[in-house]
């Protein structure tokens, strides 16, 4: 089953242009399935290289599961992730068709998303601003060029020097499906990204080679850990109680917005959402 399991990855990757994450958690949530289907046909002696998948296997797999006290949302990934899976050996001819339909993932009543109150947002990029030191004024442009935009953190950490145009105000980015979209930024974050670009990340950087727009100390483009961690901690500085991630500012984004007026189809456009089901989850939160 691993050769299976590989190429059903790349499919994922290649076809589907799903993200490194999906490819990992699938990952490891299809080698749990196969060990388990694996020692399910050791016991039944069958050969565990043939793919015995089974509806008895499934209907234990599924109840192994919800034995080991998993989140009802971990269960429902890993029974999707084993669905997806099947589908891709039925259309392989390799497992019947029906199988994947064996599968049931519980319901996850998803919660609303959680943003930081307007004066909380202020107070977050005021604490990113106190400092003169060049690590934190490109901390406070990437957070004010977050709060300006909505990008996820792995969006934002993309972000190439070229990708902004101060000059015109936007910014161009390219989703991890490989969809192109371009955001609007006002004047006064336009002013704070030009500084930063003509300035501060000059001063960061050791290869003129490097093309990333936000960098580290040693020069080299930031990650999205380090990210969420230049986050946390001018949020803690900031005396703001709450867990605050990059997902934060993008749901505060949104919400702020809801509430200034903007209408959901063009929030739907800036997030980069497929459907505006997913947006209209922040209207309900707001």
């Amino acid at each position: 089953m691993e050769e299976d399991i590989r190429l059903f990855l790349n499919y994922l990757a290649k076809e589907k242009k799903c993200s490194k994450n999906t490819q990992d958690a699938y990952h490891n949530d299809l080698n749990q399935l196969a060990d388990y289907i694996a020692s399910e046909s050791e016991r039944d002696e069958a050969d565990p290289a043939q793919n015995e998948f089974s509806e008895e296997h499934l209907k234990s797999y599924m109840l192994k599961l919800r034995e080991k006290n998993y989140a009802l949302s971990t269960i429902a990934r890993k029974i999707a992730a084993a669905r997806a899976f099947l589908r891709f050996m039925s259309e392989k001819g390799k497992v019947r068709k029906d199988l994947a339909l064996k599968l049931s993932a519980p319901k996850v009543i998803k919660s609303l998303p959680k943003g930081l109150s307007v004066v909380e947002v202020q107070r977050l990029l005021t604490e990113s601003a106190r400092l003169p030191t060049f690590d934190a004024k490109r901390d406070r442009a990437m957070l004010e060029l977050l709060y300006a935009t909505g990008l996820l953190a792995s969006e934002l950490m993309a972000l190439n020097v070229d990708d902004v145009n101060p000059h015109h105000g936007k910014v161009k980015v390219v989703s991890q499906r490989g969809r192109e979209r371009v955001i609007p930024i006002d004047s006064r974050v336009s002013f704070l990204m030009r500084d930063y670009i003509d300035v501060v990340r000059i001063k960061l950087l050791t290869d003129d080679k490097e093309n990333a727009l936000f960098v580290n100390q040693r020069g080299d483009r930031l990650t999205r850990q380090g990210f969420w961690q230049i986050v946390q901690g001018h949020a803690d500085s900031a005396g703001i109680k709450a867990k605050v991630t990059p997902r934060t500012l993008r749901h505060s984004y949104a919400m702020h917005k809801l509430n200034s007026g903007a209408d959901l189809r063009s929030i739907q456009e800036v997030l980069g959402h497929a459907h505006i089901s997913t947006t209209r989850a922040y209207k309900q939160a707001s």
